[in-house]
């Protein structure tokens, strides 16, 4: 058993990978550490695909194991259950510059698992993983034409910073996680406090100059460690049977993608590929069958063939719009009545229905992973349902593409949400994919800012999405502005840019390449911004600023401050004081730490009979002041009077007429009645005495 391992410094900090001594019956297994944070990242592959398997099977699974950072997870339980939606949307982070990779052709299983065994609070095992997946894959014999790794840059106090602790990205205007080989870049995932394209793209330079030295790394832990890579079949089109079939169904293929309209395009395509079915069958006779995945690659070339070269030889998009022209849009707000704000945001034939429920404290979502525990006022849902692609079925539940797709219109939109000292209230968005043509997640952004701003949410100012394309053929390329869900699928790239009209707030890219230059990425960006401002421009015309009032559903509330010791007096025993304001007033009522009480109702009388309850535990009595008391017992000697929730005293028996000396109280007063008093003293055991007001 010999260990392996390779060192070098980042940030004055041990970053190693280590091999021979763990997970030894996987493909290839590395222990990569930087600071106390480690990660295992195995590899597993099969040399053979299996029988009848046409496309590649790459699995990807990021675990947090919770003792890591000290902890015992909260489920029922105690132990890890399904992926938080933070480590989904890492394994997607991992997966993503991974998959391109890989031989084309290569058609076997691979499973990469990434375990986060020890986090110290400071190293995020996100910069870990994704060098760690590429150095088990590097090392073992599974063909893998790495290296790739990737690095996270912040801006913190105006100053980029690649790999900051995660103390310093709680509080950096930028989150840009970047993987890349030595000379491309391959994936982008960031969230911007509304920076400029000149910022972000100088952020990606530094990121991709830091990447550099983890894929030296690596190179030096292939040579002590590596295996001899498998000599693997790799799926290859059958070029005899496509000189045969593919002069006759390349003018086809051309008229049938001409066709307008999504659903009676993939009708027209469909009957290109019954009719290159038929053509094989004659073909091919008795062997037809055993032939049929063959058919299916030539099919699938011949479409990828007309679509690439028609955009880049002739700039000519299947829909016939022109390379920078975004698809027709629509707006409208307010579309649901009884929702707290609604809007249908439809682009062609991708529509997005966003809504917006206003709540308060009880509301907050609770985020539990590696770092503490925290609450989130502001969440966005996606849903995808499958009839938005006429589709029949569905899985139940949101999966790794509705959690990831969720996350980023999320964050887009988040950098505009109103502090809680501005708006108080737990904002959740979901949108709900009504139809789908592409580019749904960015349809996301665009309703949940009007919705957002139908509810009288006051953001900071409108956001806008827009995703944008890339097709290379023969060291050609054109950059496609808007692209639709055939683009998305025979194209290269898909770069999701959102932001205001004043700099970006999220971006996203995938590739199916081995990596693209800084020009292309610097032309992606400038034509974003020109469609992000178009389509702002056409939300503006229908909804520009944030309405003033609420809906007449969404509760009103209010957050009043009370002294942290009389946060116990106002709960009272076993909670009784605070269920019993609650029954009077029918307001909900929610107190967190430092004394705040947020009292929601959507009935602003309830509202404001709680925020009188709760605001006499707070209140102090002082001499001299005039009440009007609540007689809640009479005895021989006088009566006690409520002046406040919480707050009783005495008015003795001399003192409870007004001029006139009263011997029984019972004779003048009952249960329940209302007297006027003043605050006659208060001794030094805080007992109020009082006096009957003049």
């Amino acid at each position: 058993m010999e260990k392996k391992t390779v060192k070098t410094l980042i940030d004055g900090v041990e970053f190693s990978l280590e091999t021979g001594w763990v997970a030894r019956q996987a493909d290839g297994a590395v222990w990569c550490r930087y600071g106390d944070t480690i990660v295992l990242a195995t590899a597993v592959g099969r040399r053979e695909p299996k029988e009848g398997q046409d496309f590649f099977p790459l699995t990807v699974d990021y675990n947090e194991k919770m003792y890591a950072a000290g902890k015992i997870p909260g489920s029922f339980f105690k132990r890890e259950a399904r992926p938080s939606n933070e480590a989904t949307l890492i394994a997607r982070l991992i997966d993503r510059p991974l998959r391109p990779l890989f031989p084309e052709g290569y058609i076997s299983d691979v499973h990469v698992t990434i375990n986060v065994l020890s986090y110290d609070g400071i190293h995020h095992p996100e910069v870990l993983a994704t060098v760690a997946a590429s150095a088990a894959l590097g090392i073992s014999p599974i063909p893998f034409s790495g290296p790739v790794a990737s690095v996270v840059v912040g801006l913190i106090s105006g100053v980029l910073v690649v790999n900051p602790s995660t103390e310093q990205l709680a509080t950096s205007d930028l989150h840009l996680s970047i993987a890349g080989t030595k000379d491309a870049i391959m994936m982008v995932e960031a969230g911007a406090n509304i920076i400029s394209e000149d910022q972000m793209l100088k952020a990606l330079k530094l990121g991709h100059e830091a990447i550099q030295k983890l894929i030296g790394l690596q190179e030096d832990f292939n040579k002590v460690a590596g295996k001899p890579k498998w000599d693997v079949p790799l799926l290859q089109i059958n070029k005899d049977l496509l000189s045969k079939i593919e002069p006759t169904y390349i003018p086809l293929m051309k008229k049938a993608l001409a066709t307008p309209g999504k659903l009676e395009k993939y009708a027209a395509i469909d009957a290109v590929k019954a009719g290159v079915l038929e053509a094989g069958k004659s073909i091919l006779g008795d062997d037809y069958e055993s032939k049929l995945s063959d058919l299916n690659m030539i099919f699938e070339h011949i479409e990828s063939k007309v679509v690439r070269e028609a955009i880049v030889f002739d700039k000519q998009r299947a829909d016939g719009r022109s390379l920078t022209e975004i698809r027709p849009l629509r707006v409208e707000v307010g579309v649901l009545p009884r929702a707290h704000g609604s809007a249908v945001f439809t682009r062609g034939e991708t529509q997005s229905l966003g809504t917006v429920t206003l709540g308060v404290g009880k509301d907050e979502v609770m985020v539990d992973g590696l770092d503490d525990t925290f609450r989130k006022r502001f969440y966005l849902h996606y849903n995808f349902p499958s009839f938005s692609v006429n589709e029949v079925g569905g899985r139940p539940g949101p999966g790794r593409r509705e959690i990831g797709h969720g996350a980023l219109a999320e964050r887009a939109v988040s950098y505009v949400i109103p502090s809680q000292d501005d708006f108080p209230y737990v904002i959740r968005v979901v949108s709900d994919i009504l139809e789908s043509n592409g580019s749904s997640s960015m349809a996301t952004v665009c309703s949940a800012t009007l919705s957002l701003m139908d509810a009288g949410v006051p953001i900071k100012a409108p956001v806008a999405g827009i995703a944008m394309g890339l097709v290379m053929v023969d060291g050609q390329y054109q950059v496609l502005t808007d692209i639709a869900g055939l683009e998305d699928h025979l194209g290269d790239m898909d770069f999701k840019v959102a932001g205001t009209t004043e700099g970006i707030t999220a971006l996203q890219m995938d590739i199916k390449i081995t990596g693209i230059s800084f020009e292309i990425i610097e032309k992606a960006l400038s034509q974003a911004k020109v469609a992000r401002l178009e389509i702002l421009q056409k939300m503006g015309t229908v909804q520009n600023t944030s309405n003033v009032d609420l809906s007449e559903y969404a509760p009103r509330l209010e957050i009043i401050t009370i002294p942290e010791d009389k946060v116990g007096e106002l709960i009272g025993p076993g909670g009784k004081n605070i269920r019993a304001i609650i029954e009077r007033t029918g307001a909900t009522i929610d107190i967190q730490d430092g004394g705040k009480v947020y009292i929601a109702s959507a009935d602003r009388k309830s509202l404001e009979a709680a925020r009188f309850e709760i605001s006499g535990y707070a209140k102090v009595l002082m001499p001299g002041e005039q009440y009007t008391g609540t007689v809640k017992r009479i005895m021989n000697f006088g009566m006690f009077l409520e002046v406040l929730p919480g707050k009783e005293g005495l008015l003795h028996i001399s003192k409870a007429g007004t001029g006139e000396y009263i011997k029984n109280l019972e004779d003048h007063f009952k249960e329940g009645d209302k007297v006027e008093v003043v605050i006659d003293e208060i001794d030094s055991k805080g007992r109020v005495n009082f006096v009957r007001a003049k």
